[in-house]
């Protein structure tokens, strides 16, 4: 298999969603352990509103402590007031939200598709003209939470317009969970096609335990890069029902020669972010590591 990218996501959407608020010395760490673990490219903050998502208000503050020159670094906007915030401070790359479906929208944005949809591509303007490089992420993509199935075909023409406003790679989230390999692949293979040469990433939730299954039948169909976090932490604070993150670490065993990822040392840091969190969710491959013991 040809080499694709992990995107590591437990320092924003890993953290977003759980009940303990991390000290900011404690996210910097999670991220260096990250980085040791061979991790190039990491979302690390989201700058939303604090009273909304308070494991998140001190994106700045984060950002500011990070290593420089070790990777590179997104912060999540989800509208221009975000982005105006973000364009404050040294991060490499801002990461867009839109949503495939209104009522999702407006629960998490205040947006509904189409406006949400605009935001995203006056964001990226705002991006060019900053110099700063610009993504963007279809949310609940292959379902919602709140309108069900998500007609496929919405979401190619949203990564076809997403394309031509500039952005530097589409991604296609299944926020809360829900898809199925056959799924995954045919509409990884349309958004693929719709975009190129842009490159395609893809964001899996394993709430039915399908996070690894999906992330191999999107590269399959044509993405090159999947978001993971350590110890499959995670979930989105507007999605009811979502649960954690695909596990980087199963992600790292699943394509084996395909990442330059060392599995021991993210099984390590999972444990420890675990106790961190009082959590006591682990992932497949931590489990399998536990047993060998």
């Amino acid at each position: 298999m040809n080499k694709i990218e992990l995107v590591e996501v437990s320092a924003r959407d890993g953290l977003q969603n759980e009940p303990r608020v991390l000290a900011t010395s404690d996210k910097v760490e999670l991220v260096r352990r990250a980085i040791g673990a061979g991790a190039r490219r990491l979302e690390v903050a989201s700058f939303v509103h604090p009273a909304k998502v308070p494991q998140m208000a001190d994106a700045e503050a984060v950002i500011a402590a990070l290593p420089s020159n070790a990777a590179r670094y997104i912060g999540l906007v989800l509208n221009k007031r975000g982005a105006l915030r973000a364009f404050d401070t040294a991060i490499d790359e801002i990461g867009v939200v839109c949503a495939a479906s209104d009522t999702f929208g407006m629960r998490n944005q205040g947006l509904d598709t189409e406006q949400s949809l605009a935001m995203a591509c006056e964001v990226l303007a705002l991006c060019r003209a900053q110099g700063r490089p610009g993504q963007v992420t279809i949310a609940v993509a292959f379902g919602c939470p709140f309108e069900g199935a998500v007609d496929p075909g919405k979401v190619v023409a949203m990564a076809r317009r997403i394309a031509a406003a500039g952005a530097i790679e589409v991604a296609i989230a299944d926020t809360i969970g829900i898809a199925r390999p056959n799924e995954v692949e045919r509409l990884a293979a349309d958004v693929a096609a719709a975009i190129a040469p842009l490159p395609l990433r893809v964001h899996f939730h394993d709430t039915r335990g399908m996070g690894v299954a999906n992330a191999i039948a999107a590269v399959r169909a044509g993405a090159v890069t999947v978001d993971a976090a350590i110890g499959g932490t995670g979930g989105c604070p507007f999605a009811p029902g979502a649960a954690g993150n695909v596990a980087s670490e199963d992600i790292a065993y699943a394509f084996d020669d395909a990442l330059d990822i060392d599995i021991e040392q993210l099984v390590e840091a999972a444990g420890w972010l675990n106790g961190l969190l009082g959590r006591e969710r682990t992932s497949a491959i931590a489990r399998a590591f536990a047993s060998r013991a």
